[in-house]
């Protein structure tokens, strides 16, 4: 036999309860007025439709868009303080690190790893080759990549492909599709830092690669500390 108390009730019992409620409390939407955007309540009289119910759905839609907007806003205010938190992080390690083997490894295990980049290259200038990480001349340099040294600021989109090559090795040059660059400058010049993404447009303005100037210029203060052989180029 089946239980009449489990069984639901109809939709007609609900709705004959929800009126009854509202009946006995007038007040309800005084004190839940946020709600009163989501109801819908027809003004039409044939093929028209009233001021009033216009109103009304201007309002209803410019609440889901100003919703939408919000939304958005609250997403990227959470990707920001990830971004700032890894950064922080990062810094400090920097400033924490030991050796110039301590300051490369610690810059490309970050971005990789932690800023999920998967193209990364640090090239220092040294006139004399380095035990650590991949360094070049200060002439081979400004011949290769010239262009992008100069300006001291962050350099976003699709490079040509020798930049390319110079950059992240013919290889890996093949796959990236668009690249940031910014030269590590602080009383000369100690070195190029570059990021790639296969994606043509995933690095196509300076906005969402703020984060590589902070952390080019916090390198080019520590860079100097430990590697003497290091040139500064002025």
């Amino acid at each position: 036999m089946t239980d009449q108390q489990d069984s639901p009730q109809p939709l007609e019992f609900d709705a004959a309860a929800v009126a009854d409620y509202l009946r006995l409390h007038p007040e309800f939407f005084v004190e839940h007025d946020e709600l009163l955007p989501e109801l819908r309540i027809p003004h039409q009289r044939g093929d028209t439709i009233s001021l009033v119910e216009r109103q009304v759905k201007l309002l209803r839609e410019r609440n889901i868009e100003m919703r939408h907007r919000l939304s958005q806003l609250m997403d990227v205010a959470r990707d920001n303080d990830r971004l700032f938190d890894k950064t922080r992080h990062l810094v400090l390690d920097l400033l924490d690190a030991a050796s110039l083997e301590e300051v490369v490894s610690t810059v490309e295990d970050s971005l990789r790893h932690q800023f999920q980049v998967p193209f990364v290259s640090l090239i220092l200038f040294s006139d004399t080759p380095l035990a650590v990480g991949r360094s070049v001349s200060s002439a081979e340099a400004h011949q290769a990549i010239g262009g992008l040294l100069a300006g001291g600021k962050t350099i976003c989109g699709l490079l040509r492909e020798h930049e390319l090559n110079f950059l992240f090795g013919e290889s890996a040059a093949k796959q990236v599709g668009s690249a940031a660059v910014v030269a590590l400058s602080y009383q000369g010049l100690h070195g190029v830092l570059a990021i790639g993404s296969s994606d043509p447009q995933h690095y196509r303005s300076s906005l969402g690669t703020l984060f590589l100037g902070y952390i080019a210029e916090v390198l080019a203060r520590v860079l100097p500390r430990f590697a003497t052989p290091l040139r500064s180029v002025r």
